[in-house]
């Protein structure tokens, strides 16, 4: 496993990465086959922020936390991800069983709406995997994000799994 550590607005002592190195690789007991592990170190005001990303088998687990002591916001998100870990096992041992997965738990949709902006603020690379729309969905609840963007091995066609407002998914495919 290959940890790639970064700092934003605190300084990366040896005893911090020390730190790192060896509660997030508790990870690798999980899988032997960890990518680069990205682990960024944020201080904003009295906020400690860590924040993860983990490749495994083709899905990316994530994991951010935020408290007072960047310690212990290193051993929350390191908690996240086994908890993770041990989601997409059962998830999978499931399907293997059922072959159907779904998720029980409805997502709150956001209370504020912001004012839109017709500008980029971020662009994000990533590698596609073919994939069926089950495990697109299951990728995105690791992921903790409301979209996912993905090939779909069925069409081989690039496809988007979506959390609806009521608990339910969507699926948007494209039309020529």
């Amino acid at each position: 496993m290959n940890i790639i550590i970064r700092g934003k607005h605190i300084e990366l002592t040896d005893a911090l990465k020390e730190y790192v190195t060896k509660r997030v690789g508790k990870l690798e007991k999980f899988s032997d086959e960890f990518m680069d592990v990205q682990v960024t170190l944020l201080v904003e005001r009295d906020r400690h922020r860590v924040e993860v990303t983990a490749p495994i088998h083709g899905i990316i687990l994530r994991g951010e936390e935020e408290t007072e002591d960047m310690y212990s916001s290193i051993d929350m998100v390191v908690e996240k991800l086994e908890r993770q870990i041990d989601k997409y096992r059962t998830k999978i041992n499931k399907r293997m069983r059922a072959k159907v997965l779904k998720d029980h738990e409805p997502k709150q949709a956001a209370a504020a709406h912001e004012e839109l902006r017709e500008e980029v603020v971020r662009n994000k690379k990533f590698p596609v995997k073919p994939m069926s729309v089950e495990e697109a969905i299951m990728q995105m609840n690791l992921i903790g994000h409301t979209f996912f963007v993905f090939t779909n091995s069925e069409t081989q066609e690039m496809n988007v799994v979506y959390l609806r407002n009521n608990g339910d998914y969507g699926l948007l495919q494209p039309q020529f």
